[in-house]
């Protein structure tokens, strides 16, 4: 069965965007975007709220295709063949390759999706999407690249009042840069 996983950089005081919405305090290193890479490689449709939607739409932006490296073109060519669906209550219509709207709800998606032939993951991302995929029980993996910075305030990675769900470790690794990525799965 296909697993469902969060994955998402977050800084060490929990948050996955600061005070002003943005998250220029996270940027990948070769090393950590090398990671990012193979973690794509795994996925066989990738869920996502409005907002990162609209961020991750730069990666089907051609013109900007001259300034990518080597391993950020590949990135953009996976992204760009990979099924997408976008979870919004205020897009009508969406745009990019492979993209499309969601018709339901979470819980129906996932089923739908788990139910169609192969076993790469359904990759959820957004912090609201994430939240209703865990409200739901769907969650098989949390990943989290848990960078050394404290924002003070912002979105956080995980809802408060969110009910205790029980982790176990599955693996770790330190970047250069002191960023250290954490794989749980979800006990169920």
């Amino acid at each position: 069965m296909k697993r469902v996983t969060v994955s998402m950089s977050v800084s060490l005081d929990g948050f996955i965007v600061g005070p002003d919405g943005g998250f220029d305090w996270a940027p990948p290193d070769e090393e950590e975007f090398g990671a990012f890479l193979d973690e794509l490689r795994g996925v066989d449709v990738h869920l996502l709220g409005r907002r990162l939607y609209e961020t991750m739409s730069s990666w089907e932006d051609p013109d900007q295709a001259d300034s990518w490296d080597a391993a950020e073109q590949e990135w953009a060519e996976r992204w760009r063949q990979l099924p997408k669906v976008v979870f919004s209550r205020t897009l009508s219509s969406v745009t990019g390759t492979n993209t499309r709207l969601a018709t339901d709800g979470v819980p129906e998606e996932v089923a739908r999706l788990r139910a169609e032939p192969g076993d790469g993951e359904i990759a959820v991302g957004g912090a609201d999407l994430a939240a209703s995929a865990a409200e739901h029980d769907l969650v098989d993996e949390y990943r989290l690249r848990v960078c050394p910075v404290l924002v003070g305030g912002g979105r956080p990675f995980f809802p408060r009042g969110e009910r205790q769900v029980g982790l176990e470790l599955l693996s770790t690794r330190t970047f250069r840069t002191g960023a250290v990525a954490l794989r749980y799965a979800v006990r169920h």
